[in-house]
């Protein structure tokens, strides 16, 4: 007998991108109760960050980021980005993936408010 094995609006699994764009989701929704604000930044998962030394003279001693902000500005959103290889890199398994992620919405969440990220999230850090 073929056919397919599960229903196509079913998927028998996920890729790792989509896995993890599936993490800052679930991060974002966790701290929109919270913040509803958080509504109008668009949340962004990118490959790995641009290197434009030129510009900015490289990564400098922090290393690779794992993500960043771009302020609002001409009617367009802010945005938060979450770098998907070097979080992964760091990582082993889901859950440690998915506190990082977290880790990493809150601290960009609280540098676009001017807030620390314990005020973004009282458990921040905890983990």
């Amino acid at each position: 007998m073929r056919g397919p094995v599960a229903p196509p609006q079913v998927p028998l699994s996920a890729s790792r991108a989509e896995a993890f764009t599936d993490l800052v989701q679930d991060s974002v929704e966790r701290l929109e109760r919270r913040w509803p604000q958080l509504a109008d930044i668009e949340f962004m998962v990118l490959e790995v960050p641009r290197l434009d030394p030129a510009r900015d003279g490289g990564w400098g001693d922090e290393g690779v980021p794992l993500g960043g902000t771009i302020a609002a500005r001409e009617g367009r959103p802010a945005h938060v980005v979450v770098y998907r290889r070097p979080v992964e890199i760091r990582t082993k398994g889901r859950d440690e993936r998915a506190a990082l992620v977290h880790e990493v919405v809150v601290e960009q969440v609280a540098e676009l408010l001017g807030l620390t990220p314990e005020t973004v999230d009282p458990r921040y850090g905890e983990d």
